[in-house]
């Protein structure tokens, strides 16, 4: 059965709306039916197996599965109201608007300083002082600048994964985006480094609303004030948005049976 959108507690302002979500790829309905809202500066966590369409689903919101042959939706997806699929959409400037950080790092093969300047450059900033200007406080708020200030010429691919994911934050928060999807950003990273990026998942929410995907039970749980419980009942059906709840009620007082058996290890 379906999730059943209803009004969460505590209600905010939305940040973006999902109503009657399909997905495809090509033939294959991969989700079927979501309505979601997300909640403006919170952090919300998708939860759920692998290959219950977590990624799938997060990656519509910045038209990620534009770029994938055969891949269509259905259904609304609005961004402050508007819908992100209308014709007048830009999807490159979505793109700024909705950042992405990916389960593995991908800085560019240039220089620190250059993996920062890069979008504000794009946008035409052009001025030394300006961009140095954006590269600190960009670094800073990724919780970087301290370990990379005086190394900023170096190439972005000689940092540690686990700085090269920040400096893959630092880049997104260049652009000043007003969402940061995260794709299991802190699989692929030592837990030193996986701290720090949930520090800095707390400290960013109060300006940014954040999205992760994730299939630590323990990090959603920690770091999310929303979370959403995706599944694919059998293989090769559509999946699913099962519950959807403040964090604290999914974990402690779950409403659906399903839910709870995936929260206490009983399958996934």
């Amino acid at each position: 059965m379906p999730y059943s959108a209803a009004p969460l507690p505590d209600s905010g302002p939305n940040k973006i709306e999902v109503t009657g979500l399909d997905f495809y790829y090509g033939d294959f309905h991969a989700l079927t039916d979501i309505t979601v809202v997300i909640r403006e500066k919170a952090v919300t966590a998708f939860i759920g197996p692998s290959g219950c369409g977590k990624s799938t689903f997060i990656r519509c919101f910045n038209r990620m599965n534009d770029l994938i042959p055969g891949a269509r939706a259905e259904g609304l997806i609005a961004l402050d109201g508007q819908d992100v699929y209308a014709p007048d959409v830009d999807p490159v400037d979505l793109r700024r608007r909705i950042g992405m950080i990916f389960q593995q790092p991908n800085p560019f093969p240039m220089s620190i300083y250059d993996n920062v300047a890069f979008g504000p450059r794009l946008q035409g900033v052009k001025k030394k002082v300006e961009l140095d200007e954006v590269v600190q406080t960009s670094l800073e708020r990724a919780n970087l600048w301290k370990e990379t200030k005086d190394i900023l010429g170096r190439n972005g691919l000689a940092l540690s994964g686990g700085q090269q994911q920040r400096l893959c934050i630092a880049r997104v928060l260049a652009v000043e985006p007003e969402v940061m999807l995260m794709d299991e950003p802190c699989s692929a990273i030592d837990p030193t480094s996986v701290q720090k990026i949930e520090d800095l998942m707390a400290e960013l929410k109060d300006r940014i609303t954040i999205v992760i995907v994730t299939h630590n039970m323990q990090q959603a749980a920690r770091v999310s004030d929303f979370t959403a419980f995706f599944l694919q009942e059998e293989a090769g059906e559509a999946a699913v948005l099962v519950e959807y709840d403040r964090t604290a009620h999914i974990f402690t007082s779950p409403t659906d049976r399903r839910t709870e058996d995936y929260i206490t290890g009983r399958f996934g």
